[in-house]
């Protein structure tokens, strides 16, 4: 089996590579709230802060200093809204939100991973140095969100 080389991030977008990791845990802790079945309405808190004080914010990076740099008409930036839009859509619904935790847990997955493996790489393929350090600069004096306070993943 071909062992995978690590994907080499330039460092203006590795602040964007550890939040899609924060996502991951994300999805993760969910499984986990599920496989120990967890109350749903502690998870649905859950998923309102980390919508709150990650998701938002990080979409609104991307779509405000990322994405332009491949442009609107990109194949690529427009699955990638089309998924940031699902995925809003997912944290936002009240109606059914055991089987809306579910799909958010492997949407986000598998968004992140599309994000990863390969917007971020055509991104930095296609970036000049200039762009590159404008989206650095948008990361100086970020602040760490809180941490959660009901860990039910435990």
């Amino acid at each position: 089996m071909e062992k995978k080389k690590p994907i080499k991030r330039h460092k203006a977008l590795q602040p964007f590579s550890r939040q899609h990791h924060f996502g991951l845990l994300f999805s993760w802790k969910l499984r986990k709230g599920f496989s120990k079945n967890v109350e749903i309405g502690r998870m649905q808190e859950f998923a309102k802060w980390f919508y709150e004080y990650e998701i938002k914010p990080h979409f609104n990076d991307e779509e405000k200093y990322l994405f332009p740099i491949l442009g609107a008409n990109n194949e690529l930036i427009e699955r990638a809204l089309k998924e940031h839009r699902r995925i809003k859509r997912l944290f936002a619904n009240s109606n059914s939100p055991e089987k809306s935790l579910h799909q958010l847990e492997e949407e986000l997955d598998s968004h992140i991973r599309f994000e990863e493996r390969v917007l971020f790489n055509e991104i930095q393929n296609v970036a000049t140095e200039a762009q590159l350090e404008k989206i650095e600069e948008i990361h100086n004096g970020i602040e760490k969100s809180p941490d959660y306070h009901d860990p039910f993943w435990e």
